[in-house]
């Protein structure tokens, strides 16, 4: 068997290898394009109109990565998210070479900690693909300079860049338990793309009912009740709680549906 590290290695070798990873990065990069060139082409945003913080693009181009970043969090970043985690156990089934993995019992808790790793590194990719293609446009088309937050106080360019980085992990992190459910589905099925599309069907059903004034005893209980917190991020000081509670909450699915996952795998047949 391979070293965990070895192993953790070639996982993460196999995920950023493909080729549809890479177009996925190159999808989500293309949102903060078409923000910026859409709002260079045209004499600006109406006021109070579209995403959050568009109307300041043209005047600040730090503020194209943060535009990206709501525009890709409800969608296109958990679809991504779901087809890599989708994929982690079933892509193996499918293949035929997950009994090749697990030559000991003891192994399957090492693969799916491997997996799952090697999903996560995938958000974090995913979120600072979106920011940094975000500000290196914005400082293309429209220069860069000290950033004006939520709160009325405005920060440097240096904060700025820090700020950026802490909403692209507030992002990520936010994948998390997206992660953690895709990969317990994987463990259910032999067929990836079932896998894929339940992960990315469970994500946008969560955001429906996150919409539903009926349901609000249920909305702190979903995984998407904090993607949109990083706006917290932009004020002075920092309102750490919505990273602590989003946090809280992401490791509580990371737990639960990855003991789920362990379960359901160690109880599988996958060596006949």
């Amino acid at each position: 068997m391979l070293p965990g590290s070895a192993l953790l290695a070639s996982e993460i070798a196999l995920v950023f290898r493909r080729r549809r990873t890479w177009a996925m990065l190159l999808a989500l990069a293309a949102v903060p394009v078409l923000v910026a060139v859409a709002v260079k082409l045209t004499s600006g945003p109406p006021t109070g109109r579209g995403p959050a913080f568009l109307d300041r693009v043209a005047g600040n181009g730090l503020f194209v990565a943060i535009v990206g970043m709501f525009m890709c969090i409800p969608l296109f970043l958990p679809l991504t998210v779901s087809v890599v985690a989708g994929d982690t156990v079933a892509g193996e089934a499918g293949h035929g070479t997950l009994r090749y993995l697990l030559i000991a019992p003891a192994s399957r808790g090492r693969l799916l900690l491997v997996k799952y790793l090697g999903a996560a590194l995938f958000c974090l990719a995913a979120a600072l693909t979106v920011a940094v293609v975000g500000i290196l446009i914005g400082l293309a088309l429209f220069g860069v300079g000290p950033v004006t937050l939520l709160s009325g106080d405005t920060i440097g360019l240096g904060e700025s860049f820090v700020r950026i980085g802490l909403i692209a992990a507030y992002v990520a992190l936010s994948l998390w338990g997206l992660a953690a459910i895709g990969l317990f589905i994987s463990t259910l099925t032999d067929v990836p793309v079932g896998a894929m599309a339940a992960t990315a069907v469970l994500s946008v059903a969560a955001q429906i009912l996150g919409q539903l004034p009926q349901l609000d005893w249920l909305h702190p209980w979903l995984f998407t009740h904090y993607w949109l917190g990083f706006s917290d991020l932009l004020r002075e000081p920092i309102l750490w709680s919505s990273f602590g509670q989003n946090a809280l909450l992401q490791a509580g699915y990371v737990l639960v549906f990855g003991a789920l996952a362990y379960g359901r795998l160690s109880t599988k047949d996958v060596l006949s």
